[in-house]
């Protein structure tokens, strides 16, 4: 279950003050983290811990942003996070994870800690003299945190009193983890799952070469071992232990979010950066490719659409975090599976859109590809975001009889009613499939099959992402943006349809009857005039990313 308990803290910059820190990270890429720079720690695999740690000096003092001004940091909250690690993330990925290890490894502190451990770990890692790492995958266990076989086991005096614990076991994949200063990890105790600080240097603490990767290269991914290794009862994070698997839950939303933000910035770069430039440069039959229709509107138009919508999520989203005392670990699992995968497929088609330049590494798309595969992977896969989105999901939709996405659905309408150009009544018919889509597996016991799942929570993922998108556009009444959302609409109604028609033809238990009275009750000639003007839309935002319309 979802904690419902204490959660990070709610906090944000005056818009001023987060662009003066987007600001700063935009000269990074000019000094410090220089294109030269970033493709030789990616072609030699160098963790560049010299440059991170001038990120965290006084001087910069990036890690600021996402500590409580309590312990010496600015108080940024969920959105100015999102945009800075995006700003990071178009500079590179691997420096971008490097950044974000030291916000995870610092959240148990911030939503666990003691006031003591707040002023001490938190203050250090605002003097800028810390590296963090969050030490909790296993080998075998990977994103099931409940299948902890690391140990700590208590140490008491002669009166009994617990002094401290003796930590056994072994992580995997753990970001900073050959070069933190300390780490944050999770072990199980008696009581249960607890987090420890564990700081370098402690006696039985081993950290092992890092892992040879795909991508990201210029992270450090090390194993970390611990063989009987004490530390004392103040670094056990919180009052008491047993508490980890709830503080862990208390940041999902939040870290997921950040990884969907990750993402984006990846996406971007890829397709702003390096792609759509391309096409204005590269002639070929007589004309630069961006005035090729076919080329834009099949390499680039569709994962700007996508990007867009993923922005729109993850501001809503980010806004929600900021303002109300909610985990959102549903939300930052839509945001980043949603995200993740555009971005991935947005990277993919770059690397096409430049031919055989796209696979040269100076031109910097390849290594992009290379790095935003592991927003798919990390902080949970895709598919365990699919299974989060879809099990939650069905219970929502269960307990409220259908209210969940039938509000959403009314809100659509309403939408559709104050602006008509925003996909709004289309998007309101995909909520109504999804639901009766939601209903038919749990009545036919579907829901047992993952792939029925899978389908859901993709349904789910795009109605709430499009129901976001149309929001912004309605808001926005911009030409391309509105056009944006009618795309984005499309591609929804399509998804819907699709998976509706697999959740109810696909097992074969299912009575014909009951397939055929349910295919009757969809919205389908709603669904299909998604695809009304759909080619001009293409045409008017392919225009205005090339610059031929105002």
């Amino acid at each position: 279950m979802i904690d419902t308990g204490a959660h990070r803290p709610q906090g944000g910059l005056d818009e001023e003050t987060r662009q003066m820190v987007v600001d700063t990270v935009r000269q990074l890429s000019k000094r410090l983290l220089t294109k030269k720079a970033v493709l030789e720690w990616d072609r030699d695999e160098i963790f560049p811990e010299a440059a991170v740690r001038e990120m965290l000096s006084p001087e910069i003092g990036l890690q600021l942003l996402f500590i409580p001004e309590a312990y010496g940091g600015m108080g940024g909250g969920a959105m100015d996070c999102c945009v800075v690690t995006r700003e990071m993330s178009k500079i590179c990925l691997g420096v971008g994870t490097a950044f974000f290890a030291i916000q995870l490894g610092s959240d148990p502190i911030i939503v666990g800690g003691t006031e003591a451990q707040k002023q001490k770990w938190l203050g250090a890692v605002a003097d800028g003299h810390s590296l963090v790492a969050y030490a909790v995958t296993e080998a075998e266990a990977g994103s099931n945190l409940a299948s902890l076989k690391t140990k700590a086991e208590p140490v008491r005096d002669a009166a009994g009193t617990v002094t401290g614990y003796r930590i056994n076991g072994s992580k995997q994949f753990i970001s900073t983890g050959g070069y933190a200063d300390f780490v944050t990890v999770l072990a199980q105790t008696p009581e249960g799952p607890t987090f420890f600080v564990v700081e370098k240097g402690t006696q039985g603490f081993q950290r092992h070469k890092g892992e040879e990767k795909h991508g990201i290269r210029a992270s450090n991914t090390s194993p970390l071992t611990f063989t009987d290794v004490f530390v004392p009862v103040e670094n056990m994070i919180g009052e008491a232990p047993g508490k980890g698997l709830k503080q862990a839950n208390q940041v999902f939303g939040y870290t997921r979010l950040m990884v969907a933000a990750m993402a984006l910035g990846a996406g971007e770069a890829a397709l702003e950066g390096i792609a759509i430039p391309y096409a204005h440069e590269r002639v070929q039959f007589g004309g630069p490719l961006s005035e090729k229709k076919g080329y834009t509107n099949k390499l680039i138009v569709p994962h700007w659409v996508n990007l867009k919508a993923a922005a729109a999520y993850i501001e809503a989203i980010a806004r929600r975090l900021d303002s109300q005392a909610e985990d959102l670990q549903v939300e930052g699992s839509i945001a980043k599976l949603f995200t993740s995968e555009a971005a991935n497929r947005a990277a993919d088609d770059a690397m096409q859109a430049l031919g055989g330049y796209g696979y040269i590494t100076e031109f910097g798309v390849e290594k992009i590809k290379r790095d935003v595969k592991i927003t798919c992977i990390y902080e949970g896969t895709s598919e365990i975001q699919q299974n989060i989105v879809s099990t939650f999901r069905w219970k929502k939709t269960r307990k409220t009889k259908g209210a969940f996405y039938e509000d959403m659905a009314q809100g659509l309408d309403e939408l559709h009613g104050e602006c008509d150009q925003a996909g709004g009544r289309v998007l309101a018919a995909c909520a109504r499939t999804l639901n009766r889509s939601i209903e038919f597996a749990h009545d036919n016991r579907l829901t047992r099959h993952q792939q029925v799942m899978f389908a859901l929570a993709d349904m789910m993922t795009h109605v709430e992402v499009g129901e976001s998108m149309a929001q912004l556009a309605a808001r926005q009444s911009d030409r391309t943006i509105l056009a944006a959302a009618r795309v984005f609409t499309n591609t929804c109604a399509r998804l819907v349809t699709e998976k509706a028609r697999l959740i109810v033809m696909g097992s074969k238990t299912v009575e014909a009857s009951a397939v055929d009275q349910f295919l009757q009750s969809l919205a389908l000639p709603t669904l299909e005039s998604s695809y009304r003007g759909l080619i001009d839309d293409m045409d008017h935002i392919a225009d205005h990313i090339f610059g031929r319309t105002s």
